[in-house]
């Protein structure tokens, strides 16, 4: 759904500083001011930008940790409010270019000027293909979005704060009624999620409203989750009482009757269900993918292009999955060697706790190695967490979630243990190492702590760069010296493998009009992967188109710039500093991030 885990940094908003315009200083009406002076003004119209987008977004706020009057809201859902929101965006960016000569600017501002432009453009691409996403399916949609919000990010530290936990339960009704007439619009114009997608949402909005205060069984998540925050205060019981039936209240007659509606129309548009999985179906599917590869990869790569890139790279990981088969004396082939680790229970765990635990030891050994290879550090904690029961049939296998600004919430490693058949062994420390450290918390961590960029770097991001530098992470654990088990190693390598994978099966399901069958069929074939998660991931696929192209193209870019460096550096080069180069800027496309190394290896020799 549009905006409800939305950050502030994707929206543009109009800010109203007391500038010299650039069209002024270039006649001789005036003098250019200093640049110090500039650096000071340009700040302040990026931050009242941010502050302008933040105040139409309660929900990017709670992000943020910030807690005010709107505390208790929800985003607007309206199509209306996304077209507001894309007109400020760009009446913002007219106004930067009218105000500000770039080339006035210290060199780090001159970055903020065009990654300020870059969204502005990407946003500018995308809105004419607003209406074509899918507003409820099992990756994404207030039916798991809601509870999830609720319980991970709505704080509750006093009793205001459980007043405005009510109030967004009152308020969740509307929401989804909002969203539900939407959907149906969206349904009866063709967009629509394949009939298989349905039961996962349907399950999904079945679980929220199982259990008390719905029924007779045991407390609800959400119900739960309340009566255990507005415990902890130091209130008297009887107000607590009072918060606790209140909630309760609001959730029977505000979020009960909005998921059964949503419940219906579901049933409804399963019925009408057309088949075909990729969005080439879509009236205009050619063009809205073609965006959709250009904003995930910031590249100008065709759909066949990447595709082609994705079986070369298929090719050379099987070879060097061949060397380690041989290296553990495997006799078969490379198929056969993936039946043996999908099938033996050597490769999986018994239990949650034991996954955990080493999960835990991993990281701890990771995070004692970065002082070799980072100068620089993320300060924020990083706590694993299990995904939540109601949910974890439907999410993905492992996710993450990045820090408050304000240190109030730790990053958060989710971990989908539902079915341990799906989480082997093999494949621990590479997901660790992607989704944790050095991976996704540490980048996004320092993203978040580079506290003198503007807020739409320190909020934002470009899938390209932030995914690429996961997966990068993956196969920087092996420099590090980790994988010292070669079948922890040979999962690194399937985990690597399966990023190439994506980008054929990705352009084969919207483009080349693959079958969602077909597509597993490919992964089958050509990863050790189990079943479920192949299926799970080709289904993810299906809904979010192109966003699963970003991770490979990243990380080829991400180390074709290190080779770079390497090369023209020799004994100059240090692991610490191409890292800074690449991590204190924030999120860039890669080819801002391909001029910055290239800049710093010129400076450097």
């Amino acid at each position: 759904m549009r905006n409800l885990l939305l950050t502030a940094a994707s929206a543009l908003a109009l800010a109203t500083g007391a500038y010299v315009p650039a069209s002024q200083a270039q006649t001789g009406e005036t003098v250019a001011p200093a640049t110090e002076t500039l650096h000071e003004q340009l700040a302040a119209f990026f931050k009242e930008y941010d502050e302008q987008e933040l105040a139409h977004s309660p929900v990017s706020k709670a992000y943020r940790g910030l807690r005010d009057a709107d505390y208790g809201k929800w985003d607007d859902p309206s199509d209306a409010a996304e077209v507001a929101q894309y007109q400020r965006g760009q009446a913002a960016l007219a106004k930067m270019e009218a105000e500000f000569d770039q080339s006035q600017l210290n060199e780090a501002d001159q970055l903020s000027y065009r990654l300020f432009q870059a969204n502005a453009e990407r946003s500018k691409q995308a809105f004419p293909f607003r209406h074509n996403s899918y507003i409820f399916d099992q990756m994404n949609g207030a039916q798991s979005q809601i509870p999830a919000f609720l319980i991970n990010i709505h704080r509750v530290a006093s009793k205001a704060d459980a007043e405005a936990y009510v109030s967004r339960l009152a308020a969740a009704g509307p929401l989804i009624d909002t969203l539900v007439g939407q959907s149906a619009e969206r349904a009866n114009d063709g967009i629509i999620v394949p009939d298989w997608v349905f039961p996962y949402v349907i399950a999904d909005a079945k679980n929220v409203i199982s259990g008390a205060p719905f029924d007779d069984g045991e407390d609800s998540p959400i119900y739960a989750d309340l009566k255990k925050k507005v415990a902890e205060l130091d209130i008297p019981d009887g107000e607590k009482a009072d918060l606790v039936a209140r909630g309760g209240a609001a959730m029977v007659n505000s979020l009960k009757p909005a998921y059964q509606k949503l419940i219906a129309e579901m049933e409804r548009q399963q019925a009408m269900a057309v088949d075909g999985d990729g969005i080439w179906r879509f009236k205009d599917g050619a063009a809205y993918y073609a965006e959709r590869l250009q904003n995930y990869t910031t590249t100008d790569l065709s759909a066949d292009e990447i595709h082609q890139i994705g079986l070369d790279n298929v090719a050379r990981i099987h070879g060097l999955m061949r060397k380690i088969m041989a290296d553990v004396g495997f006799e078969g082939s490379l198929q056969e060697f993936f039946q043996h680790l999908r099938s033996s229970d050597e490769f999986y765990y018994d239990t949650r706790e034991a996954y955990l635990a080493d999960v835990d030891s991993k990281l701890a050994a990771m995070t004692a190695k970065l002082p070799e290879f980072f100068n620089t550090l993320p300060k924020a904690p990083l706590v694993i967490k299990p995904v939540e029961a109601f949910r974890e049939k439907s999410a993905g296998k492992a996710f993450y979630n990045g820090p408050a600004p304000d240190g109030s919430r730790p990053g958060t490693y989710y971990l989908n243990l539902y079915n341990l058949r799906s989480m082997s062994k093999t494949e621990l420390e590479a997901l660790a190492y992607h989704e944790g450290l050095p991976g996704h918390h540490l980048q996004r961590t320092i993203q978040t702590e580079l506290g003198d960029l503007p807020p739409f770097r320190r909020f934002g991001g470009w899938t390209a760069y932030t995914e690429g530098w996961g997966l990068y992470s993956e196969e920087l654990g092996k420099d590090m010296g980790f994988y010292q088990d070669p079948y922890s190693d040979f999962g690194r390598l399937g985990m690597e493998l399966w990023r190439a994978c994506r980008l054929v099966v990705d352009t084969g399901i919207h483009h080349k009009r693959w079958s969602r069958e077909e597509a597993i069929q490919y992964l089958t074939d050509n990863t050790p992967n189990p079943p479920g998660d192949i299926r799970k991931a080709i289904e993810r696929y299906v809904v979010y188109p192109g966003q699963a192209t970003a991770y490979m193209i990243g990380k080829l870019k991400i180390l074709e710039l290190r080779k770079r460096a390497q090369d023209s550096l020799g004994d100059k080069f240090t692991m610490g500093d191409f890292h800074d180069v690449v991590l204190n800027s924030g999120p860039v496309p890669l080819d801002i991030l391909e001029e910055r190394v290239d800049a710093w290896i010129a400076e450097s020799k």
